[in-house]
């Protein structure tokens, strides 16, 4: 089997799709997809949104500093694309998806109450890189949904049908393989 050989690019798929909430100071709040984000430091808790600066949450996030990842599910997918296609600045994105306001806990942006995960996230650097500008940022507090809780307290987060995105399509989260380390786990006798 050969291989085609592609233009440099981004093809580092598959990736979260998460629905970012941003406020300006005058408290408007907005939503836009993102799927260009990722964990950057476990220590302190850091991640990265990339954004393009012409979008409407932009200048919200470089006026306050702050934003919110929510994660998304497979009955959030609508919502995400929609999010993630219409701009804030022609409809209200959590009215139109019918979407929870739920105030934020460290930093004044809403979170989005049907998602399973919540990140407030302040804004320590911003790069500027080309096409898309990079918010470097520490997660200040993180919302985890109590319907995916067991008794013991565990947090089953695979539960909730995960969205990814991957070259175009929205995808939901399969079947577990393994877990971590279980490449190297002794069997037992």
């Amino acid at each position: 089997m050969g291989k085609q050989n592609f233009k440099p690019g981004n093809m580092l798929y598959p990736l979260p799709a998460v629905l970012v909430s941003t406020a300006d100071k005058a408290g408007n709040s907005n939503l836009l997809t993102i799927a260009w984000t990722g964990t950057v430091c476990s220590d302190p808790p850091m991640v990265s949104i990339s954004v393009r600066p012409e979008r409407f949450s932009y200048h919200m996030i470089e006026e306050t500093g702050e934003f919110v990842i929510n994660l998304t599910t497979e009955q959030l997918c609508f919502a995400t694309d929609y999010c993630g296609v219409k701009s804030g600045r022609d409809v209200d994105k959590w009215q139109e998806m019918k979407l929870t306001k739920v105030p934020g806990e460290k930093v004044k942006v809403p979170m989005v109450k049907e998602s399973p995960v919540n990140l407030e996230c302040r804004v320590t650097q911003k790069q500027e890189l080309g096409s898309h500008h990079m918010f470097l940022a520490e997660v200040v507090a993180v919302h985890a949904d109590e319907s995916y809780m067991d008794k013991q307290g565990r947090f089953h987060l695979n539960d909730a049908g995960l969205l990814v995105y991957s070259h175009g399509r929205y995808l939901s989260t399969g079947r577990e393989l393994g877990s971590f380390g279980f490449s190297v786990k002794r069997k037992k006798r």
